[in-house]
């Protein structure tokens, strides 16, 4: 073979030079900075502040959204030179998504609301595009070092904001809020000022449920990332990293006050333990122990709150209930992307507190775009779902880190049920691209190990 070919074929397979190694390096920053600036529900755009210098770029919790949007085309950019169609999955799995965004886009035309709606089209968009950033370019490498690490660092910083919350600083925040920065606002945003005298710790997102979502969603795949550090760190260093990191997450689940993040997060424990490769006794007595444990201290935590009506879930039934009433009304279209807030406004009881969000990404799909993109979107989560579980074998290599990322994925989409992360760019964007990426993987041979939750 001539040099020069020989040499051709080396630089491809340089790392630095791969658009798929680039892809890879530009999906970890922006979703580092989606975990410390993007934790915001993008129908909040119009709140959102340009920072006036450098103390604020670092200081202030959310960033305008174009920045975030600038950041995905970069990323769309570089991933049509990397992307390749991975084999073996459904071409209508594949285009499930394009269903639903071109769905979003006929709705957004009869649209309440178009700054809304128009806010939540740029935000729609970014999620397509990490998820076929994940499934047509990311989906090529069976690691992801690179992504881990900027998820660590991420996480990291969240939990240590999140602790330094609970231990003063939400406080000193709140006072520092209510003396000099409340009275100069025209308009409070939605939400805000209750989360500015609530003791509950929300880190670097958006309100304290936004937290235990991040952490639902990003928490397994660092421990599953740790775990498959073999090459940097021995066992006893490995299971201390992922101790500290499980440890704060617990802390600041706990302490975000998150009731159903608390439940998840005991799902999540019982998932995992099924799906490893041990007698059915021990599976058994070890989940029962758990269910015992985890509901325990549930019920001791919050049993104040169910005494004063769980008033949080009366909330969610009457956003459920007019989310189904829209849906009744214009069951074709809905009200527009994003728009939930218009119609909640004319249907809620007027005692009900006002929202701009359903609290279940999927009832809010049906009323924003009618039943079509309700059944779209949720068909395609669910199929994506089970889909992506089927290539999961322990036995395989990775295969561990394949359970972390499934497990963070169902953390995410069980909390679409009562929370709206899908319209969060930490949450939403993170979680799409996750899912393409594990879609992607080549199938496992048959024979190595019984699927992950089958055993």
């Amino acid at each position: 073979m001539p040099e020069s070919k020989v040499s051709s074929k080396k630089q491809k397979n340089i790392p630095g030079r791969s658009p798929v190694f680039l892809l890879e390096m530009s999906l970890g920053v922006l979703f580092f900075l989606c975990l410390l600036k993007f934790g915001t529900p993008v129908i909040m755009d119009k709140y959102m502040i340009w920072p006036a210098n450098v103390y604020e770029w670092v200081l202030n919790l959310s960033w305008p959204f174009p920045i975030a949007w600038g950041a995905v085309i970069i990323i769309g950019i570089i991933g049509i030179f990397a992307a390749r169609k991975p084999s073996g999955l459904s071409p209508i799995l594949i285009a499930l998504p394009v269903a639903w965004f071109l769905w979003q886009l006929l709705a957004a035309v009869f649209s309440v609301a178009p700054d809304l709606t128009l806010a939540t089209l740029f935000h729609f968009a970014g999620s397509m595009v990490c998820f076929y950033a994940g499934l047509l370019g990311l989906g090529q490498a069976g690691r992801i070092p690179w992504l881990c690490l900027a998820l660590i660092a991420g996480l990291f910083l969240v939990l240590a904001t999140g602790l330094e919350q609970h231990f003063g600083g939400l406080e000193e925040s709140q006072k520092y809020w209510q003396l000099y920065v409340y009275p100069t606002l025209r308009e409070v945003p939605p939400g805000l000022m209750k989360k500015m005298t609530s003791t509950r710790i929300f880190s670097t997102l958006f309100y304290p449920n936004a937290l235990a979502g991040a952490i639902l969603l990003v928490l397994p795949v660092v421990l599953g990332a740790l775990w498959d550090a073999r090459k940097a760190f021995t066992v006893p260093a490995r299971l201390f990293l992922m101790s500290c990191f499980a440890l704060a997450a617990m802390a600041c689940l706990f302490w975000s006050g998150s009731k159903a993040g608390w439940l998840i997060f005991l799902l999540l424990g019982i998932a995992f333990i099924l799906s490893q490769p041990v007698s059915r006794r021990v599976k058994t007595a070890v989940v029962l122990m758990v269910i015992l444990v985890g509901l325990s201290g549930f019920t001791i935590r919050y049993l104040g709150f169910f005494k004063k009506g769980a008033t949080s879930v009366v909330a969610r039934y009457d956003y459920w209930q007019a989310a189904l009433e829209m849906t009744v009304e214009k069951p074709f279209v809905g009200n527009g992307p994003g728009a939930f807030g218009k119609g909640y406004a004319r249907h809620k009881r007027p005692e009900s507190e006002m929202a701009q969000l359903t609290h279940n990404d999927y009832l809010q799909q049906a009323a924003d775009s009618g039943i079509p993109g309700c059944l779209f979107f949720t068909s395609f989560v669910v199929w994506a779902m089970f889909r992506a579980h089927r290539n999961i074998r322990l036995a395989a290599e990775g295969g561990m880190f394949r359970l972390a990322v499934w497990l963070g994925l169902l953390g995410w989409t069980v909390q679409s049920t009562v929370e709206f992360g899908l319209y969060i760019p930490a949450i939403g964007w993170l979680g799409f691209a996750l899912l393409g990426w594990l879609l992607a993987q080549p199938s496992i041979p048959n024979g190595m190990d019984k699927p992950a939750l089958n055993g």
